[in-house]
């Protein structure tokens, strides 16, 4: 008999590569959103794993287990996306990533195997994730589309009232806000997409999306280094301006040892569209 608290060890069998650099833009859930991404797991050298992917490309999707290696920390209880009146619920009734043990679980589309790589479809795992494990997806024994979903029933009923898909909120964009975001993907920043996809889910203030109050008491979404502001009415969020999240005093100071994230975005931008400046500017990351 295992004692408690006695430490587990575990090694990594290989690593996945995906579009995902940060938790903001990556799905909620493997295959949800507008964009179906594609992966790759490429399992470690010299470990006689092309022999334990034998048989495996038979099957049509996958469980992946692998570790958020970037968290640190976690709480009993989480406040989830799509928890109704900001209820705050135990971290095991949701996907939250900060857990006791940090082991994510995803299933993922196989689409081939060459060699020790796997390529993957409708990936939600941060590019870099260690992969602790595979296994094959069994329909007949993991499907239960008429199992009870707890306090998630609740959020359906609310959403199916509204006439809201997952949560969906209807976005729309000043012609100021549009024009902006026309002039950064000009400069290599795609603002649209990240945005519509964290507001229509729930504009409500949350740490975990990075949307605020600010100080001037409008609405904020963090992406990055910039900032969106926007408000909200009944169901439909208005973006009116997109923001840099730094002031004037720190793009003057940057320097060439230490250069801020889209640096050469946001200098145009300031450009543009110059900032009053304030005597209390103070520098801005994300």
């Amino acid at each position: 008999m295992l004692k408690k608290n006695v430490p587990l060890t575990l090694e990594p069998i290989g690593v996945i590569h995906t579009p995902w650099q940060d938790r903001g833009r990556a799905p909620r859930q493997p295959g949800v959103g507008p964009v179906v991404a594609e992966g790759t797991i490429v399992l470690n050298p010299h470990c006689n794993f092309e022999p334990a992917l034998a048989d495996l490309a038979g099957f049509d999707r996958i469980w992946v287990l692998f570790w958020f290696h970037l968290n640190r920390g976690w709480k009993p209880k989480v406040l989830p996306p799509r928890s109704i009146g900001r209820k705050k619920r135990g971290v095991f009734a949701t996907r939250s990533p900060h857990r006791p043990n940090p082991i994510g679980l995803s299933l993922l589309k196989l689409v081939a195997i060459k060699g020790r790589t796997l390529h993957v479809e409708g990936v939600d795992i941060l590019d870099g994730s260690p992969i602790l494990d595979i296994k094959p997806y069994l329909p007949y024994a993991e499907a239960f589309p008429d199992a009870r979903i707890g306090w998630l029933e609740e959020v359906a009923a609310a959403e199916k009232i509204l006439g809201q898909k997952d949560g969906a909120f209807h976005v729309v964009w000043s012609d100021f806000a549009r024009e902006q975001a026309a002039f950064l993907s000009t400069h290599g920043v795609e603002l649209t997409l990240p945005t519509n996809e964290a507001l229509k889910r729930d504009p409500t203030p949350h740490p975990y999306r990075r949307i605020t109050v600010a100080r001037e008491g409008f609405l904020q979404l963090a992406i990055k280094s910039w900032r969106v502001r926007f408000s909200v009415e009944k169901e439909t969020v208005l973006v009116e301006k997109i923001m840099s999240g730094y002031s004037c005093a720190a793009l003057e100071k940057r320097s060439p040892e230490n250069p801020l994230h889209d640096e050469a975005a946001h200098v145009a931008f300031h450009q543009y569209w110059p900032p009053p400046r304030r005597k209390s500017d103070k520098h801005k990351t994300n």
